[in-house]
């Protein structure tokens, strides 16, 4: 990650992925998640439209961007940050795949294309260091109860808290 930082200047807008985390494209994960052609077509084509909203990371099925909200760009975790945008970025490789991102006949984290885009941010968050409890913390999302968060982190072979206390 020592590579890869996050501009907390930027502003509202639409800015090329490279201006808002300048060296992603030397970072070994985001390397694997576009091993052929299409890394040079995301580093040219895809953008991250910093919105205003207090909200996290998600993609524009449709122009094939990343969101992310302008507060958690200045003020989130610069690791937290990194492993969201290489989430979102799985899913932009998904999406140029033609793969149902929201196939609604799967709960959130039992759909695979959100298992994978996590399994690659945790696995470089393992290769970052970060504990079990911390990477359970990254998968922790309001939008899903504590049995869902803790059957998310089972798929992922990550330990949860919660599975401890039993």
């Amino acid at each position: 990650m020592a590579s890869v930082r996050v501009n907390r200047k930027v502003r509202a807008g639409k800015h090329a992925i490279l201006d808002v985390f300048p060296g992603l494209s030397r970072s070994a994960a985001f390397r694997a998640i576009f091993p052929d052609g299409l890394r040079e077509e995301v580093l040219r084509d895809c953008q991250i439209d910093v919105v205003p909203e207090d909200m996290y990371m998600y993609i524009d099925d449709k122009a094939g961007n990343v969101v992310a909200g302008l507060g958690y760009l200045k003020e989130g975790d610069e690791r937290i940050l990194y492993l969201d945008v290489l989430h979102e970025l799985t899913h932009i490789r998904q999406w140029h795949a033609g793969k149902e991102l929201w196939d609604r006949r799967y709960n959130y984290v039992d759909r695979p294309t959100e298992i994978e885009a996590y399994q690659v941010a945790v696995d470089e968050a393992r290769r970052l260091g970060m504990t079990d409890r911390e990477i359970a913390d990254y998968l922790r999302v309001e939008w899903t109860s504590r049995e869902e968060h803790e059957r998310l982190c089972k798929h992922l072979g990550v330990r949860s808290p919660e599975s401890r206390a039993v």
